[in-house]
């Protein structure tokens, strides 16, 4: 039997090294969950997935995807990344412009922008739920937002696939200058039940129109350089806040320079359906000698 293949993936990255690591399995379809779970946990990376034949006819593939801890239904680079491997390796094609994408949070369609290195790969937000809103929305909100001035959006708490605290800030420089207490926002995330808390705010430069730092102190990660299911929830909470507003039809984010990366994002907005993603990038790709037994 071939050994599996394996590629390492730079995920929403403006330039190469910029954006998230991913680690993608082909051609594990005889390995058993507990294998999956034990290669993710050597890997020790924030993710892996393992790309598999899809078991729902609608499906172009099936993903599964794992922390080094766990297996989680859904997740944004995991999915970016995974569809970017499924074009690679040549596993699906797209139809009308989107691949379809089997996953523990059922059947979600990938959109398909351009070819080869321009190309860019968009999913589906599953949708949002604001839960509550303004700076005394939780008890512990105000010690993990000590320090920061409010934008023009009131704090949130917005759940869609995953939960997050959602925080725009003043100006561009405040949020990149910001020292948070990852201690506050570990306590805050563990009382709510969330990942965490994602800020951001709008900015003037040419070549994005906003920043973000996501701090998923939930899950045992200080800082996130490049969230995409974070994002999905950021855009749907500005897209219902101002249907009207300047970023209602969708946005460039720059996110991750804080703690060296560079990663670069793509939020469309159409009638009221948002689609996040970038590009991806192929760093390593070779053959898996891993004994999954």
């Amino acid at each position: 039997m071939p050994a599996p293949r394996y590629l390492h993936l730079d995920v929403f990255a403006a330039t190469h090294g910029g954006g998230n690591h991913l680690g993608v399995v082909v051609g594990a379809e005889q390995w058993s969950g507990e294998a999956m779970q034990r290669f993710a946990r050597w890997t020790n990376l924030v993710e892996t997935t393992f790309l598999l034949p899809p078991a729902d006819p609608a499906a172009s593939y099936r993903v599964r995807i794992f922390t080094p801890h766990k297996e989680i239904p859904f997740a944004g680079h995991p999915s970016v990344g995974s569809a970017h491997a499924v074009l690679e390796c040549g596993l699906a094609r797209p139809v009308d412009g989107l691949l379809w994408q089997e996953c523990g949070a059922g059947v979600l369609p990938m959109r398909v922008e351009g070819e080869g290195a321009d190309r860019r790969l968009l999913l589906k937000s599953p949708g949002e739920r604001v839960l509550d809103t303004g700076r005394d929305a939780h008890p512990l909100l105000a010690a993990a937002l000590a320090g920061t001035g409010c934008g023009t959006l009131p704090p949130a708490l917005v759940d869609g696939g995953r939960r997050w605290w959602l925080a725009e800030l003043e100006s561009e420089a405040a949020l990149r200058a910001w020292k948070p207490d990852h201690g506050a926002i570990g306590a805050l995330a563990h009382a709510s039940d969330s990942m965490g808390l994602c800020a951001f705010a709008r900015s003037t430069h040419p070549g994005y129109q906003l920043v973000v730092r996501a701090f998923p102190a939930g899950v045992g990660i200080v800082e996130d350089p490049a969230s995409g299911a974070a994002n999905g929830l950021i855009a749907a909470y500005i897209a219902q806040a101002e249907p009207c507003g300047p970023l209602a039809g969708g946005y460039v984010v720059s996110q991750g320079r804080e703690i060296g990366h560079d990663a670069q994002l793509v939020v469309h907005i159409v009638d009221g359906t948002v689609w996040v993603g970038g590009r991806t990038h192929t760093i390593v790709d070779g053959a898996l000698h891993w004994n999954a037994a």
